[in-house]
C-alpha cells in the first residue's frame, strides 16, 4: 500500500515540481491550491502526512489550515510539516523544536523553501515514514 501524502502550495509551479517527484518514489499524492480546499482534500483524501505551505490565500493560511486539522480526532497523528520562504523574505525562522513551538504554530516541522526535489523526497522518506 502507498503512503499517501497531501500536498498544500497556492504555488502551482512547485505543486507540478514536487507531485510527480513524490508519486515517482511510490507516494500517492493529491494536491490542494489553498487552505479551503486543503481541509476539503483532507477529509476526502485521509493522508498519512501533510505539506503545507504558509502563505496562500492569507500569509497565514497554513498555520490556520494546521490548526484545523490538528483539532480533527482524525488529525491529531498526522505529520503536519510547514513549508515556507518566509525566513529568507521576513528574517523570521520558526521551529518545532520544542513542544511550546509546535503547539504555538500548530505543526510538526517545519522546512524552509526553497526546498530541492531531492532533499524533500529524502525528507519525507526519512523523516514522515521512515518507520511506517
Amino acid at each position: 500500500m502507498k503512503h499517501k501524502i497531501l500536498l498544500v502550495d497556492d504555488d502551482v509551479d512547485l505543486i507540478n515540481l514536487y507531485q510527480p517527484i513524490l508519486q515517482n518514489a511510490g507516494f500517492e499524492v493529491e494536491v490542494a491550491f489553498n487552505a479551503e480546499e486543503g481541509i476539503q482534500k483532507f477529509s476526502q483524501f485521509k493522508p498519512e502526512a501533510m505539506l503545507v505551505d504558509l502563505a496562500m490565500e492569507h500569509f497565514d493560511s497554513g498555520f490556520v489550515l494546521c490548526k484545523k486539522i490538528k483539532s480533527l480526532p482524525e488529525g491529531k497523528n498526522i505529520p503536519v510539516v510547514i513549508m515556507t520562504a518566509a525566513a529568507h523574505e521576513t528574517g523570521i525562522r520558526f521551529s518545532t523544536q520544542t513542544e511550546e513551538e509546535k503547539n504555538w504554530i500548530k505543526a510538526d516541522d517545519y522546512l524552509d523553501k526553497p526546498i530541492s526535489a531531492r532533499d524533500l523526497l529524502q525528507y519525507v522518506t526519512e523523516k514522515l515514514f521512515k518507520n511506517r
